[in-house]
């Protein structure tokens, strides 16, 4: 059963997840590759000459877990540990998002995905967390040894577990405790209270993907973008998505983001429909700072755009380097800021400031 704590909002195509039989819909008709897209991919593997996983080992990278002692002066601070995992502290919470420390993105520990660079920080070293948000049990964001971890640190004793609806239950069965899961519809909210004084809200949105684990529970779960929202500060985190015209609203019904993640790797057109890749994440962004009443310009009222999932696993048929260089191009052609640290580095988030590493360089 889902928690909501505060009012459901209702606006045009944003709306509660709706199921045909036992699975989720996407928010717009959506059509994911089945068994027939295997012989359409296939032999463009194996005609790849694209440079999909980098020369040389990356790295090393290293979280300082020291600097969290000291709150950010900006109030929002934001550590990226590759792909989707990030530390996200904002107005005096932390929030720990898609979490996967494991080798490889993958079913089985042999085989699949195998990380570029080894985790910046160890587990045990993470501060104390005040929420651990998974968008979807995909192996690339719900990493199932992560959580058995991380359930039995004393910095994740008191967090609250959010989610989507159904994920829930994966997470018990991982080691989270079933008392502090909270699952979340599409419009619903919950509160996460700061030693009664403040807070955070944490809302899904609707995003444009799938779930599932295995061969026969696809769609079983549902799948989520998400709005934390803290008295000073606000960040989208959107997950997995494909384009549609959800994004603008969203950020309608929230005045804007001062930190927009989007995802820009691991797309290809046979399956557009749930990856933006970089052109649909600067379609998305300018979406989203159109609705806050004034175009994005280099972090100014628009925010700063956080190009996350690419990076760490090679996932898709492109080049590893090719989604940030193309988010690069186009920031610089649309005018819109960039917001691209180095992994692991907490790094405060500024308007109007924009932060543009070159780490991918060193992996040539």
């Amino acid at each position: 059963m889902s928690l909501s704590l505060h009012p459901i909002i209702q606006v045009s195509v944003l709306k509660r997840a709706e199921k045909r039989g036992r699975r989720f819909l996407n928010p717009v008709p959506t059509t994911v590759g089945g068994f027939s897209t295997v012989f359409k991919v296939l032999p463009q593997y194996l005609k790849n000459k694209a440079v999909v996983e980098p020369a040389r080992q990356l790295g090393p990278f290293h979280t300082d877990a020291r600097v969290y002692a000291t709150p950010p002066a900006s109030g929002l601070r934001v550590t990226w540990f590759g792909h989707a995992a990030s530390l996200i502290e904002i107005d005096g919470l932390r929030v720990l998002v898609d979490p996967v420390w494991e080798q490889r993105a993958s079913p089985v520990s042999f085989m699949g995905p195998k990380r570029f660079f080894p985790p910046t920080i160890a587990l045990e070293e993470l501060p104390k967390i005040d929420v651990v948000l998974i968008s979807h049990d995909h192996y690339d964001h719900l990493g199932a040894q992560t959580v058995g971890r991380l359930a039995g640190l004393e910095a994740t004793a008191g967090a609250r577990w959010v989610t989507s609806l159904g994920v829930g239950r994966r997470l018990r069965r991982f080691g989270a405790p079933a008392g502090q899961i909270t699952e979340l519809d599409w419009t619903e909210r919950v509160w996460i209270p700061k030693d009664g004084v403040g807070g955070l809200t944490v809302t899904a949105w609707p995003s444009r993907h799938f779930s599932g684990r295995g061969l026969f529970d696809r769609y079983t779960t549902l799948w989520s973008s998400f709005v934390i929202e803290g008295p000073e500060h606000r960040v989208f985190f959107g997950a997995d998505s494909g384009w549609w015209e959800g994004f603008g609203e969203i950020a309608g019904q929230h005045g804007g983001f001062g930190l927009t993640m989007l995802e820009i790797g691991a797309f290809h057109p046979l399956w557009s429909g749930i990856h933006l890749g970089p052109d649909n994440a600067a379609r998305a962004f300018e979406a989203m700072s159109c609705a806050d009443g004034e175009r994005g310009s280099r972090g100014g009222r628009g925010g700063l755009l956080m190009p996350i999932h690419w990076g760490l696993f090679n996932l898709a048929l492109h080049g590893w380097k090719e989604p940030v260089e193309r988010i690069v191009k186009l920031a610089d052609e649309k005018g819109f800021g960039l917001w691209l640290p180095e992994p692991g580095e907490p790094t405060e988030v500024v308007a109007g400031v924009e932060r543009r590493s070159d780490w991918w360089e060193r992996g040539a």
